[in-house]
């Protein structure tokens, strides 16, 4: 099966989503993203935003 790539905007969207206060599991039904996935683009979004 072939993986989907999602861009750095739509990365972000995803989280702002989150932010507002959707939870991660809907959020990754939604878009069709594993919870670890999404989880780690939080992760990389945050180091960003520190550096």
């Amino acid at each position: 099966m072939k993986r989907k790539t999602f861009t750095p905007q739509q990365n972000a969207k995803i989280l702002k989503e989150f932010e507002k206060g959707k939870r991660a599991v809907g959020i990754s039904r939604e878009h069709g993203v594993s919870q670890a996935a999404f989880y780690i683009w939080r992760q990389r979004l945050k180091t960003r935003q520190e550096a």
